[in-house]
């Protein structure tokens, strides 16, 4: 209960305060925010508390691999913003589906696998600095209506409990692929996306690819440390992820950042 507990209280928080993070300072910011491992975190947490560390270091090494599947939904879903929600979200879902079925072959250990996610970031990094350049444009303002956040918060909380519940029962490698998918991204994609538009949506994604590192560094850090160090691993792992994510800030465009919560705040 004490679990279900933290579940409940700590997800609407942190979507909370990733989507009014948005609106101040650029929707850049709130996907940046969210790309932390603000979802599968904790799920490694409640697996090694429940199932044992040995169980948490495996599910970590497919959390890491997952981060793939999370940029392939924002890929996706970038691509296809300007023909609508539903085209974009389900088309991303098959993206992320079709990444995690792959992955779920690829069971190497953690730091080959860090390769591989590593170089995949900076390929989806560079290509959408270079989709984003060209297609740049301003983004319509528009006033979100009251239930918007608490909409944003019920269903963010809804889907992460879904996936808590679901992961012990599938095994540890699989349960950790599932497990990054970008709860919170989708909720700020999709609602910025409805409210402010497509190319608003763009920039939330753009925010979450640019934060990726982060988790990746996170899972990394964990599936090496929980063997000698426990849970005090998960605390490393956070300096860690913290550390990196205060790195990828500098890759976020000022003036777009500005702009865009300009426009927002209008």
């Amino acid at each position: 209960m004490q679990n279900v507990a933290v579940k409940v209280v700590v997800t609407p928080l942190l979507i909370g305060g990733a989507s009014l993070a948005g609106r101040r300072w650029g929707h850049q910011v709130g996907g940046w925010l969210v790309a932390l491992p603000l979802t599968s975190g904790p799920v490694a947490f409640f697996l090694a508390t429940d199932h044992g560390t040995d169980f948490a270091g495996h599910a970590a090494i497919g959390m890491l691999a997952g981060t793939i599947s999370q940029l392939a939904f924002a890929l996706t879903y970038r691509a296809l913003a300007h023909r609508g929600i539903p085209a974009a979200f389900a088309t991303g879902c098959v993206a992320f589906a079709a990444a995690t079925i792959a992955l779920a072959a690829l069971n190497w250990p953690a730091v080959p696998t860090f390769t591989l996610v590593l170089a995949t970031l900076v390929a989806g990094f560079a290509l959408t600095r270079r989709t984003r350049r060209a297609t740049d444009e301003p983004v319509e303002a528009a006033s979100p209506p009251g239930w918007d956040l608490p909409l944003r918060m019920t269903v963010a909380t809804g889907v992460v409990m879904g996936i808590i519940a679901l992961a012990p029962v599938i095994g540890p490698h699989l349960a950790g692929l599932l497990s990054p998918f970008p709860v919170f991204g989708v909720v700020m994609a999709v609602f910025t996306h409805r409210t402010h538009g497509p190319e608003a949506a763009v920039a939330v994604l753009d925010g979450l690819i640019m934060g990726l590192a982060a988790p990746a560094v996170f899972f990394l850090t964990l599936a090496l440390a929980l063997p000698s160090l426990g849970l005090l691993a998960f605390a490393v792992a956070a300096i860690a992820a913290l550390a990196t994510q205060a790195g990828t800030m500098f890759a976020i465009p000022s003036d777009g950042a500005h702009a865009t919560a300009t426009t927002a705040s209008r």
